[in-house]
């Protein structure tokens, strides 16, 4: 991926962290002990994706832990406008897989926050409480290819009806079809 500035993805990030209707907090690892015990994985990152015409950027912050004893921990926004309206969402991890020799994660957890607009996402899979989920691929830095997110996956999408099934199952579409190339941040994946 082509290298951010720490201003640039820090300022991407307190885009999502700063709305005046978003629970207080960090963004990511937090101070509690709990949150950091016995940390094996973690994927975090922050930035813009361009997505298809018709759609703005999609602004996304997240920062998710696997622990030895199996638990997830973290939290999630993701941003943007399409014709419809505004699609905005904030959420707590609750599970997250990690393949580290290909810079993968799939991180799933529940929404806590729908700020949207948009009437396609106003349903009741789409409420505070419903389990969603979206995947990342890091693929380093320099000259590297950008890296990748998917925008959210709500209860029944792909097959998947919980967090915990999507971050089991792990799905990957050849060539990374259905991500989108982040053009300003980064993701880092870390065993």
């Amino acid at each position: 991926m082509r290298v951010a500035s720490v201003a640039t993805v820090i300022g991407a990030a307190s885009i999502m962290a700063c709305d005046a209707d978003a629970p207080a907090g960090p963004a990511g690892p937090d101070d509690r002990p709990s949150f950091n015990s016995g940390v094996i994985a973690s994927a975090t990152g922050g930035g813009r994706a361009q997505l298809p015409v018709g759609f703005s950027a999609l602004r996304v912050s997240f920062s998710a832990v696997t622990k030895a004893d199996g638990s997830a921990a973290g939290q999630f926004t993701q941003k943007y406008e399409s014709a419809g309206g505004t699609v905005d969402f904030s959420g707590t991890v609750t599970c997250a897989s990690v393949d580290a020799a290909n810079g993968r994660a799939w991180i799933g957890g529940v929404i806590t926050r729908n700020r949207s607009t948009n009437p396609a996402v106003m349903g009741a899979i789409h409420q505070p409480g419903r389990d969603v989920w979206f995947r990342v691929v890091d693929y380093g830095e320099g000259d590297s290819p950008d890296d990748r997110t998917t925008v959210l996956g709500f209860e029944g999408a792909a097959g998947f009806n919980t967090s915990a099934d999507y971050c089991a199952g792990q799905p990957w579409a050849a060539g990374d079809a259905n991500t989108w190339a982040l053009f300003d941040g980064n993701i880092q994946v870390r065993p």
